[in-house]
C-alpha cells in the first residue's frame, strides 16, 4: 500500500466539504476519482498532496513513497527553455554523470595507478556508480525527454523555445510532460485531459497504461477513464464509495445498487403498512388484542431502512425546433481562410449537411475547427470558396468560450434580455431546469464558474428553438452527470447537428459521420469515433508505413481514383447513413414505448388496489367504472407490448 486516508474531514467555516473520506492506493493501482462539480475532488487531491490542511482523519504514507501532483490548469511558470526545464527533472542523474566523467579522467591518469589499493577502490566506486547510473536510466535521458515532448505535442518546437512565450494551454501541457518525466510512485492528476487534442489524449492514455507507478486521476473524460482506470472512487454528498472496474462498470454497479436498495426499502414499507393496518383493525378486539400488541412491539423494534437517495439534482432540458428546415441544410465548397501574413489556416474544405444529420468536426489543435464554425455563422469571412445555407434554416450556435454572455448581467437578466417578451415565470422555470433556483438567478455572470456559464449558454440555446445547432466543445466545463443530460437532450433532437468535440465518449455516442479537418481539406468518415479509428487503422495497414494520428489524407491528394470510388460508394454511403438514422429512431421509439408500458402497469396496479377497498367494492357503480377502465388499460398495454416486441425483433 502506497497511501491510505482514513476518515478525512474538511470544513469551510462550519460547513463540511468532505466528511469521513476513506481511500487507499495500492502499487500499480489506477483509480478514477469522480463526482459532480463542487463535490470536493480537487480538495481531496490537495489534501493528499500536502498542499491543504484537513480538519479530521489520518493519512498514512510510506517514507520512501514519492508523490507527484498536478493541479488543474497549472501551467509551468519559468524563464527557462523547454529543454532545460525538462533536464531539471534529471538533476541527480546529471550530477552523477559529471562525477563519472571525473572518475574516468582519474582512472585514465597514470598517477592514479601508482597506489594499487586506492586505484582498486576507485575502480570499485566507479563500477557501483556506473551501475546505479545505468539502472536509473541515465543513458536514456534524452530519449525519454524527446519521446514525452513529442507525445505531448511539442515535437515541432525548438528545444531552445522559452517557456515564457508559450500560451496558457501549452504551459499546462508542458507541466504534465514534466511530471510524467519525474515518474513518482503515486501520480495524482486533476483534469489532465484539458487542453489536449485527440492525438495527444491517445498518446497520454497509452503512456499511463504502461506507467510503472500508481495513478489517482480526476477526470470528466469518460473515454479516458474507461481505457485507463480499474477502480472508481465516487465522492457524493461529502462521502466516498469505492467501485471495482472502469467508469462504464461503475455506472452499471451504481444503477444496480440503487435498484436493489429501492426494492428492499419498498418491500419493508409494504410490510410496515400491512402491520400497521393489522394493528389498527385488531387492537380494539378482545380476541386479537395480544396479537396486535405483539405486532406493535415488532414494529417498534424494526430496523427501518432509509429511502435510498437517487441521483443528485440534475439539470433537465430538451432541444426543440420551432419549424423544420429544408432537406438540404448546408453546402460548403473549397472553403479557405488565410491570415494577414498570407499563410492559409486551412483550404479547400468541402462538405454537405442534410436535415437530421449529426456530424462531428475533429482535427488537431490549431487546425482551424472553431474558425471554420465562425465562417459558417458569419462572424468570420473566408478567404475563398463558397457556403450556401438551405431553406428555412434557423441556426443556434454554442461558443465554448461563452463570449456571448454579458459579464455585468445577472443570470436572470442574461436570459430575459435575450427573450424580453417571455414571462418572468417562464424564464425562472427554464433556469430552474438548469439548476439556477432562488437567489442563484441573481448571481452576476462574471462570478459564475465555467460549468455554470455553460448551463446559462445552453439555456439560451434551448429557448432559441433552432433547427440547426452548431456546437463548439459543448461538453467542456460540464461534469459527468451534466454531460449525460446534454447527450440525452441531443439524442432526442430532431434538427441537424454539427459539433466540435475532443470528448471521445461524446463522439461515440452522438456522431453519425465524422469530418476530419486538415490544413489541405476535409476527410470524410461514416460512423462514430470507434468507426473512425478503425478506418484510420485500415488506411495505415494498407499503406504499411508510420503515420501521425491526424495524417494528411485529403480528397485532392487521393486523386481521381478516390473520386471514382466515392461515386461508386455514394449509394451504399447514403444507405448506411439512413440505416443509422433509422436505428437511432428505433431506439428512441423503444424507450418511449417502455415508458408507456411502465406507466400503464402502474395505473393498472393502482386500479386493482382500489377495487379491493371496501368503499369501492361495496359501491356497484364505482366498481363497474373501475372495471371498465381496467379492461381498457389492459387492452392498451397489449397493443403497446405487441408494438414493442415487433420493434425489438426488427
Amino acid at each position: 500500500m502506497l497511501l491510505q486516508a482514513n476518515g478525512i474531514t474538511k470544513l469551510y467555516g462550519v460547513t463540511p466539504v468532505l466528511d469521513g473520506i476513506n481511500l487507499q492506493v495500492l502499487e500499480r493501482e489506477r483509480i478514477g476519482l469522480v463526482g459532480v462539480n463542487g463535490a470536493g475532488k480537487s480538495t481531496l487531491l490537495k489534501i493528499l498532496a500536502g498542499e491543504m490542511s484537513y480538519d479530521g482523519g489520518q493519512i498514512f504514507k510510506a517514507k520512501e513513497t514519492t508523490v507527484g501532483y498536478l493541479a488543474q490548469n497549472s501551467g509551468l511558470q519559468s524563464d527557462s527553455s523547454i529543454w532545460n526545464e525538462m533536464l531539471d527533472v534529471f538533476t541527480p542523474l546529471l550530477e552523477m554523470e559529471r562525477e563519472l566523467r571525473q572518475m574516468e579522467e582519474q582512472i585514465a591518469d597514470p598517477k592514479s595507478s601508482e597506489d594499487p589499493k586506492k586505484y582498486q577502490e576507485l575502480l570499485d566506486r566507479y563500477a557501483i556508480r556506473s551501475d546505479w547510473f545505468k539502472d536509473q536510466g541515465g543513458y536514456e535521458i534524452e530519449t525519454r525527454i524527446r519521446s514525452v515532448l513529442h507525445g505531448m505535442g511539442f515535437g515541432s518546437f525548438s528545444p531552445d523555445t522559452s517557456i515564457a512565450t508559450l500560451s496558457g494551454g501549452q504551459k499546462t501541457r508542458l507541466a504534465l510532460a514534466k511530471i510524467l518525466l519525474q515518474a513518482p510512485d503515486l501520480l495524482m492528476l486533476d483534469e489532465p485531459t484539458n487542453h489536449l487534442d485527440i492525438a495527444t489524449l491517445t498518446w497520454l492514455e497509452d503512456y499511463l497504461r504502461g506507467y510503472s507507478g500508481s495513478l489517482l486521476v480526476v477526470s470528466h473524460d469518460r473515454y479516458f477513464l474507461d481505457r485507463l482506470v480499474t477502480t472508481i472512487v465516487e465522492i457524493e454528498r461529502r462521502h466516498s464509495k469505492k467501485y471495482t472496474g472502469n467508469y462504464s462498470r461503475y455506472i452499471e454497479l451504481k444503477a444496480a445498487e440503487y435498484e436493489s436498495q429501492l426494492k428492499q426499502y419498498e418491500k419493508q414499507q409494504d410490510e410496515i403498512s400491512r402491520m400497521e393496518t393489522f394493528i389498527q383493525r385488531n387492537l380494539v378486539r378482545a380476541s386479537t388484542t395480544k396479537r396486535a400488541q405483539s405486532r406493535r412491539k415488532a414494529l417498534d423494534k424494526m430496523d427501518r431502512l432509509d429511502k435510498p437517495l437517487g441521483d443528485l439534482k440534475k439539470a433537465h432540458f430538451s432541444f426543440e425546433a420551432e419549424y423544420m428546415s429544408g432537406k438540404d441544410v448546408l453546402h460548403v465548397r473549397d472553403l479557405s481562410l488565410s491570415f494577414e501574413e498570407g499563410k492559409p489556416l486551412f483550404r479547400q474544405a468541402s462538405f454537405d449537411l442534410s436535415r437530421g444529420e449529426t456530424v462531428a468536426l475533429i482535427g488537431p489543435n490549431g487546425v482551424g475547427k472553431s474558425t471554420l464554425l465562425k465562417c459558417l455563422i458569419g462572424t468570420m469571412k473566408p478567404s475563398a470558396g463558397s457556403l450556401q445555407w438551405g431553406t428555412k434554416v434557423k441556426i443556434g450556435y454554442y461558443d465554448q468560450e461563452q463570449s456571448e454572455l454579458n459579464p455585468s448581467n445577472t443570470v436572470l437578466e442574461e436570459l430575459w434580455g435575450t427573450y424580453p417578451h417571455m414571462e418572468e415565470a417562464r424564464i425562472r422555470t427554464v433556469l430552474g431546469n438548469f439548476l439556477f433556483s432562488g437567489e442563484d438567478v441573481l448571481k452576476k455572470v462574471s462570478s459564475l464558474s465555467g460549468g455554470e456559464k455553460a448551463r446559462v449558454s445552453l439555456a439560451k440555446l434551448m429557448l432559441l428553438e433552432a433547427n440547426m445547432l452548431i456546437l463548439d466543445e459543448p461538453t467542456n466545463h460540464l461534469d459527468l452527470f451534466a454531460k449525460e443530460v446534454l447527450e440525452s437532450a441531443l439524442m432526442d433532437y430532431e434538427g441537424t447537428l454539427l459539433f466540435i468535440s475532443h470528448d471521445r465518449y461524446f463522439l461515440n455516442k452522438m456522431a453519425e459521420r465524422i469530418l476530419e479537418l486538415h490544413p489541405d481539406g476535409i476527410q470524410h468518415f461514416l460512423g462514430n469515433y470507434d468507426d473512425y479509428t478503425e478506418k484510420k487503422q485500415e488506411i495505415l495497414d494498407m499503406n504499411d508505413e508510420p503515420s501521425e494520428p491526424f495524417a494528411r489524407h485529403t480528397l485532392k491528394q487521393e486523386g481521381k481514383a478516390e473520386v471514382s470510388a466515392e461515386k461508386q460508394g455514394a449509394v451504399s454511403f447514403e444507405a448506411e447513413k439512413q440505416a443509422k438514422r433509422e436505428e437511432r429512431n428505433r431506439q428512441r421509439k423503444l424507450v418511449s414505448l417502455e415508458e408507456q408500458i411502465h406507466t400503464l402497469e402502474s395505473e393498472i396496479s393502482e386500479l386493482e388496489t382500489e377495487m379491493t377497498l371496501p368503499e369501492i367494492y361495496q359501491d356497484y357503480m364505482a366498481l363497474q367504472e373501475r372495471q371498465q377502465s381496467l379492461e381498457e388499460k389492459k387492452r392498451q398495454l397489449e397493443q403497446i407490448f405487441a408494438e414493442w416486441e415487433s420493434l425489438l425483433e426488427s
